[in-house]
């Protein structure tokens, strides 16, 4: 009955170590396969520590999205520009005073096709010719140079006297004069120059570039007995009556 006991104790001992035992194994393993469920078969690479954090964006500019970032542009300065300082196409730069003659566009050369002509002979200075020619066209024109003279069927021209030149191109109103003279002899005397009495004139006008001639030519009747010498010289157009007969 001891020996039952004994071998039935011992018996149980057995089986409680044995159970002991598995529980211990058991609870091994629950161990091992949570270490292994947290260690993953690959390994996940890591982000990269130079990246740029991600920029937390501002509601205000989440609100003020597709606006620029420029200031507003001054209501007043948007209809206050000054008109003055842009020039509307078309325009002239010279001030409208009415008068064409300050806009050199509308300047003409001076012809037989806008003047007339008269010749006259002046008391004072003696052995002169005064050449009057007046604007009868609209438009203000420019007198270049000197007249072009040819006294009767002389192909020669009278000498330009170079002393007689003007500070700038005689301008001619409508209805205003240019003017000229002639000295009809030199220091010789007649019978040296070959002196005669002549009865024509033809005058001509220089253009711009001062070569050759322009416009049609005008023929004047001279004062009876005028006297003249191959010593004969012509001035330049004038202003002035008194330019013209101050030489």
């Amino acid at each position: 009955m001891r020996t039952f006991r004994t071998r039935t104790t011992a018996a149980a001992a057995t089986a409680l170590l044995a159970a002991l035992s598995l529980t211990a194994c058991q609870s091994g393993g629950s161990d091992n396969a949570g270490a292994a469920s947290d260690t993953p078969a690959v390994a996940a690479p890591a982000p990269a520590q130079d990246a740029a954090p991600a920029r937390q964006t501002d509601t205000a500019e989440v609100v003020r999205a597709g606006q620029t970032n420029a200031p507003k542009a001054d209501k007043g300065s948007l209809l206050t520009t000054d008109k003055s300082s842009t020039p509307k196409a078309g325009k002239s730069a010279y001030p409208s005073t009415g008068n064409k003659s300050n806009n050199p566009s509308a300047f003409v050369t001076c012809t037989g096709d806008n003047m007339r002509i008269s010749v006259t002979k002046p008391t004072r200075p003696i052995n002169h010719l005064l050449i009057t020619a007046t604007n009868t066209g609209s438009r203000t024109c420019l007198a270049y140079g000197a007249p072009i003279l040819r006294f009767d069927d002389e192909q020669a021209t009278p000498d330009l006297l170079e002393d007689s030149h003007p500070q700038a191109v005689v301008t001619v109103a409508p209805g205003q004069s240019a003017y000229a003279a002639v000295i009809l002899s030199g220091e010789r005397a007649p019978e040296e120059a070959n002196g005669r009495v002549t009865e024509r004139l033809q005058v001509l006008f220089s253009p711009r570039n001062g070569t050759g001639s322009i416009g049609s030519p005008v023929r004047v009747k001279l004062p009876a007995d005028t006297y003249k010498t191959d010593d004969a010289a012509t001035t330049y157009w004038q202003q002035t009556l008194d330019d013209a007969l101050g030489f």
